[in-house]
């Protein structure tokens, strides 16, 4: 029998940070421990009602059963168009500047195949969501690292990167709301961005998936709202957080047409598109009544305050965030970001997720998700307050 290698792209991967951290979790289960998973960014609620019903009526319909369109149904992208134009005030082509994606984690995987070569430079975020460096790598990319440092409110220092790899880069990653420090970013920002991707001529991809997750009396601005933003990238959605829909598999990619053309090129060489029962789904959640929406926002701010108070209790520092479902944490002196989480999953089965799973940048710090009851939640800052640091 012979040796079967797996290819070098592979071998240079970490464990996938969520993967391990089920791992971990199931090994505590093995021994009783009655897990509270505030880890993983799943949200725990259903998706609302008349989407399901949508989706019951669509999915009767033969017509649906069949290859979908590869750019995503007309209808779709219209819906897309429509909720720029309703929430944002943006004027987009549905045909030429919006395409479906199976979920926004597949475009941002995906869209380094379009772009860079081996050997080019792409910049990304640290502390980041893994697949931007993952995606980049699979395509030869190389990554930089743009540290989001907290003194810096959590936004790259676009002065800090040397005028040598601004030149080499093809692609930046940013992420706005933040996953995982929940920071934002100002239309300042996204100005300040979009002239150092014109004078670098850089793609910009904007991470938007936590763009409807926001409190306090506060609204976020889109990147493409940014005047010139068109010119020098795209912005990335999806359904999953916004409508609980993290297991349909659904989103968009929005921004200049070439790079949305780029992607749909790798897309219509790799997968077959959106399951069009689930797009008229999509289409419901778009423009159908936002009630739920309004309360899911209410839900997460109550949600927050409850855990922030615990998570001050114990010694850790933590600001309260006006976007996401995250809490972003600063560890006590003393600690790493491993050994803190092991220590307070092993002791009182809460679990959290290692800032340094992130990047560099995230060592020392801790990411809590809203993803639990408000009766869950209290049970952990029960627990969590009793941990001796």
């Amino acid at each position: 029998m012979f040796k079967i290698e797996q290819a070098q792209r592979l071998q240079v991967l970490p464990p996938y940070l969520f993967a391990e951290i089920d791992r971990k979790k199931e090994e505590c289960r093995a021994k009783g421990i009655d897990i509270i998973s505030l880890g993983i960014g799943d949200p725990d609620r259903p998706t609302p009602d008349h989407i399901i019903n949508r989706l019951g009526q669509a999915v009767k319909n033969s017509v649906t059963h069949r290859y979908p369109t590869y750019n995503g149904m007309k209808d779709f992208r219209q819906a897309v168009a429509d909720w720029y134009g309703n929430r944002l005030q943006l004027n987009l082509d549905p045909d030429e500047e919006i395409l479906a994606l199976i979920g926004s984690k597949e475009g941002i995987a995906h869209i380094p195949l379009a772009f860079v070569n081996p050997g080019d430079t792409v910049l990304i975020p640290d502390p980041g969501y893994p697949v931007y460096k993952i995606g980049t790598s699979f395509a030869g990319g190389v990554p930089y690292f743009m540290p989001l440092l907290e003194e810096n409110e959590f936004l790259p220092d676009f002065s800090a990167i040397p005028a040598d790899i601004a030149k080499k880069a093809k692609m930046m990653f940013v992420n706005y709301p933040n996953n995982p420090t929940a920071a934002d970013a100002s239309l300042d920002f996204y100005q300040e961005l979009v002239e150092f991707a014109r004078e670098y001529e850089i793609i910009v991809l904007n991470d938007a998936a936590y763009s409807e997750i926001y409190f306090d009396g506060y609204e976020t601005p889109s990147f493409l709202q940014a005047p010139g933003a068109l010119e020098v990238g795209i912005e990335i959605q999806s359904l999953s957080k916004t409508y609980n829909m993290t297991g349909w598999r659904i989103g968009w990619v929005a921004g200049r047409a070439e790079v949305v053309r780029g992607l749909a090129s790798v897309k219509e060489n790799i997968d077959s598109g959106v399951f069009e029962a689930i797009q008229l789904a999509g289409i419901e959640a778009l423009r159908g009544d936002q009630t739920c929406v309004e309360e899911m926002r209410k839900m997460y701010a109550r949600r927050r305050d409850v855990l922030i108070a615990g998570l001050r209790d114990l010694g850790l520092s933590v600001k309260t965030p006006h976007t996401t479902f995250y809490l972003w944490a600063r560890l006590p002196d003393g600690y790493t970001s491993a050994n803190f989480t092991t220590k307070l999953l092993e002791e009182t089965g809460v679990v959290c997720t290692p800032g340094n799973g992130f990047g560099p940048s995230g060592e020392g710090y801790v990411r809590f998700a809203l993803t639990q009851e408000e009766d869950r939640l209290e049970e952990a800052v029960s627990r969590i307050k009793k941990l001796q640091l």
